[in-house]
């Protein structure tokens, strides 16, 4: 496991012991997102330096850099398919690097703010991003251009997270958490309660949707009713402020059943579903529309 979000080095962790097994050292700001590569040995950051990395884990060292972002850059993805790399930053724009030539193939312009985040994925659209100007945009790769911009967002937006099996994504601002079908964009629905800055997302394979906020709080959801059925406060730990309970970063393990956090007081934190929970315990206070609206 890697972990970096506002930190200088990217230390890798054992998993089973909670243990750091190694600390990449090279940015020399703070490093803003990371990438594991599933087809190579390679690792990938982006940091507030401007730069772009990528790190062989076969010799832990660097051996390529990208450049050409002209600011801070925030978020990193790799496409599953193809050897390329989509990173994003305080430049407004996107760019597709070529992974192995480290040829920029695509800027990617249309957004008038950051872009925030920035997700990969193997058919049309291909490339999805979400910036600070309240839009996502849903790119065709092949061509270089925005194929759809949706604005139903009010507020920024700071991240996206993709449905593994299914075709949708969705998208987190601190006026809500909106579900979109794909490859159109098509507004679902909204996920309204969690309020504060949402700085990051995640689904699972059992529908589970994870919202985390500036305020140190969790949001559990059911994808397919978006249903808020729990709510956690993250402990700060002892010594640090209780304005350190953001959350800046998650995902979920291969597994899908452990929750992995990065957050403000410089911890990484593990959560695994509640093996005793039972209907009892956590009752579930649903109670749908009978006819739902569509609030866009």
């Amino acid at each position: 496991m890697v972990g970096s979000e506002l930190s200088l080095s990217n230390p890798i962790w054992d998993i089973a012991s909670g243990r750091l097994k190694l600390s990449l050292t090279g940015h020399i700001s703070v490093v803003r997102g990371l990438a594991v590569s599933p087809r190579h040995p390679y690792l990938f950051s982006v940091g507030e330096d401007k730069q772009v990395k990528c790190w062989d884990l076969e010799c832990n060292k660097v051996i390529r850099h990208y450049h050409g972002h002209l600011s801070a850059v925030h978020g990193v993805d790799i496409h599953p398919s193809i050897d390329v790399i989509v990173t994003c930053g305080r430049d407004a724009t996107a760019r597709v690097w070529d992974m192995r030539t480290k040829a920029a193939i695509f800027t990617l312009t249309g957004h008038t703010n950051t872009v925030a985040t920035v997700k990969c994925q193997a058919v049309d659209p291909q490339i999805l991003t979400g910036s600070h100007d309240s839009t996502i945009r849903l790119w065709d790769l092949a061509a270089g251009r925005t194929l759809t911009t949706l604005t139903n967002h009010k507020k920024s937006i700071r991240a996206l997270a993709l449905h593994p099996s299914q075709f949708a994504f969705a998208s987190a601002s601190s006026d809500n958490i909106k579900q979109w079908k794909l490859p159109k964009g098509e507004f679902m629905q909204n996920f309204s309660g969690h309020n504060g800055i949402l700085n990051c997302l995640a689904v699972n394979n059992d529908n589970v949707t994870v919202s985390g906020a500036d305020n140190g709080t969790l949001h559990f959801w059911d994808w397919r009713t978006g249903y808020n059925f729990q709510k956690i406060t993250t402990a700060v730990q002892p010594g640090s402020l209780d304005s350190e309970a953001g959350i800046y970063a998650m995902t979920f393990d291969k597994s899908g059943s452990r929750l992995i956090t990065c957050e403000a007081d410089k911890t990484i934190k593990i959560y695994k579903e509640d093996d005793t929970a039972t209907e009892e315990t956590n009752p579930i206070n649903w109670k749908p529309d009978i006819i739902k609206r569509r609030r866009y």
